[in-house]
This record gives C-alpha cells, sequence and structure tokens, in this order.
C-alpha cells in the first residue's frame, strides 16, 4: 500500500494538483472495506480540501487531475464536461496492428451481467470514440498512442479487444496469452492538457510510460 509520502506529485499550486497515478490504485475509494485505499484518500491526507474531477481505472496509470478548491472543481469539470480536455495515452496491445492509425467508434454499455465490464452495443449504447496511431510494433505487440474522443468507462480497453488487439496485461479484456505477457494493464495516461482554471491560459503535463 502506498503512502502519502509517496505520492508523485507533478504539479501544484492553490487551485489544483496533478498526479502520477500507479496502476494498482484506486482514483476514488471503492464501497467495500479492502477497497477504501485510493489515490483521492492519499491526497487528501496532504491536501484536506481536495476533490476528484476526473478517474482512471484502477489497472491504469498516469495523470489525474484534483482540485483544490468548489470553484477550480466547477471549471475543470465544465471543461471536461464539454470535452475541452486533452487526454493522451500509450499502451501495449497484443498482435501487430495495422494499418498505421485509424479510428474506432463504437457506443458502449455496461455489461450488467458481468460488471464491471462493458461491451459493444450498436442500439443503446453511448457514442464512443477513440483515434490510435502506431508508435512501434515488435514481435507479438504494438505501442500505439491512443486519443479519445469521450469518456466512457473502459473505453480504450474495450474498443482496442474491438480490432481484434487487446491491450496487454488486461485481466478483464484481454485473452490469455495477451493476460500472461504482463503483470499489469499496459495502458498509461501519459500527456493531458486544459486550461488553467483561474489564469485560463493553457497548461499541459507528461509523464513517461512505465512499461
Amino acid at each position: 500500500m502506498l503512502q502519502p509520502c509517496e505520492l508523485k506529485i507533478i504539479y501544484q499550486d492553490d487551485d489544483l494538483i496533478v498526479l502520477d497515478k500507479p496502476s494498482g490504485l484506486l482514483s476514488v475509494p471503492g464501497k467495500k472495506p479492502e477497497n477504501i485505499d485510493s489515490l483521492q484518500q492519499q491526497a487528501q491526507k496532504i491536501f484536506p480540501s481536495v476533490t476528484i474531477v476526473h478517474r482512471l481505472d484502477m489497472a491504469t496509470s498516469g495523470l489525474m487531475i484534483m482540485a483544490l478548491n468548489k470553484p477550480s472543481h466547477r471549471h475543470i469539470s465544465k471543461q471536461f464536461e464539454l470535452r475541452q480536455v486533452s487526454k493522451t495515452y500509450q499502451a501495449q496491445v497484443y498482435g501487430q496492428l495495422t494499418p498505421d492509425q485509424g479510428t474506432v467508434s463504437a457506443p458502449l454499455i455496461a455489461d450488467w451481467p458481468n460488471r464491471p465490464r462493458q461491451k459493444i452495443d450498436l442500439i443503446e449504447g453511448k457514442p464512443a470514440t477513440t483515434h490510435w496511431q502506431v508508435l512501434a510494433r515488435s514481435g507479438d505487440r504494438t505501442l500505439v498512442e491512443l486519443t479519445p474522443v469521450t469518456g466512457r468507462s473502459h473505453q480504450l480497453r474495450v474498443h482496442m479487444l474491438s480490432i481484434g488487439h487487446p491491450i496487454i496485461g488486461d485481466d478483464l479484456y484481454a485473452h490469455p496469452q495477451a493476460l500472461a505477457m504482463s503483470p499489469r494493464l499496459q495502458l498509461h495516461a501519459c500527456f493531458i492538457a486544459f486550461a488553467h482554471p483561474t489564469t485560463l491560459q493553457p497548461i499541459s503535463f507528461q509523464s513517461p510510460v512505465p512499461f
């Protein structure tokens, strides 16, 4: 379990903090007693007023923004709502992904009998779009840059699965070969850009990919 002093703080000022979340840590506390530990809870021990603005899956690592006051929370949340926040991920997917770039547009909905899994549902699903770009290919894996247009739960994981290239180490969606290739989900939120809630100036942050 991480201790508060081990939080990786990328940036902080009077309005917000940007953290680098490790894989395996919840963004917010879960309902079960064993799932209380989270990035939010640890951050609140240092910044009591901090509130969550967006989330990453427990298995996903990378950049997260948290607000330190109500006006900042409202402003940044509105940017997410209006899709004004730019986010980029990198992932290792199974197999040789071709061509060099593409887009997946496939609506998603909760797979209720198999929660927390999500699934594609062309009739009742909510619109979801992901752009992908190949960065490198090596053997039975491909390093890709993923840019989500929407922010649906498990969107990147399900979209990569839908084109036959599950993310390596994905314990929810990967087939046995892809799951066995890594002890963690090979998905990292490596870039985020938005407008500062007070100055309104554009700011951006990067995090090196840990896999």
